[in-house]
Formats: C-alpha cells, structure tokens, sequence
C-alpha cells in the first residue's frame, strides 16, 4: 500500500498534525496522573513506569511529526530541483539529529 502524499505546502504552508491531538491530550492525562502519585506518595518504581510510559508516547509523537516532516517538506524540497532548498532542508535534518542525539 503506497503512502499518501502530504502536501506540505498547502493553504497553512505546514502539514497538519491535528491527529496527534487526542495522543498528546492522553500524555496530557497520564502527567497529570503522575503528579497525583506524586502527591499521594506513591512507590517510586509505580511513578517511574508511568514516566517512562509518557517518554515513550512523547517519542512516538516525535516520530510521526518527523516522518511527516520528511514525507512532506523535505520531499517536495528535494522534488523542487531548487539546490538552495535541498541543502536548507538537509542541514535542517543535520541540525535535527544533533539534537535529537544529545
């Protein structure tokens, strides 16, 4: 099944991200769940396994934001032939992989 193309340069000139919306709304729940364990005191492994299950939403969010990034922006960059494009949108990659990896 081919993946459908995301016009990245529509009327909003980004790509929607409305989808992540009810997941980051979930993330939203799950912190505030946290500070409630926290309040209550509870076991510290039990606060932990649900900061790591924030982390781990919070990536996965991440991921999809920049696997709509490289389907979108940076395709219809490097699909433009403008050269000044492809190397603003490779050194935004570079830059992006700098800090995703400190």
């Amino acid at each position: 099944m081919a993946k459908k193309k995301i016009d990245c340069c529509d009327d909003a000139k980004y790509p929607a991200h409305d989808k992540e919306l009810p997941r980051l709304n979930r993330i939203s729940g799950q912190l505030d769940g946290v500070k409630k364990m926290i309040g209550q005191r509870r076991y510290c492994p039990e606060i932990l396994t649900q900061l790591r299950a924030v982390r781990s939403a919070v990536n996965s969010i991440e991921a999809s934001i920049l696997e709509t990034h490289l389907d979108a922006c940076v395709t219809d960059a490097f699909n433009s032939g403008n050269k000044q494009e492809k190397q603003k949108k490779i050194n935004e990659l570079k830059e992006l992989y700098r800090r995703f990896n400190e």
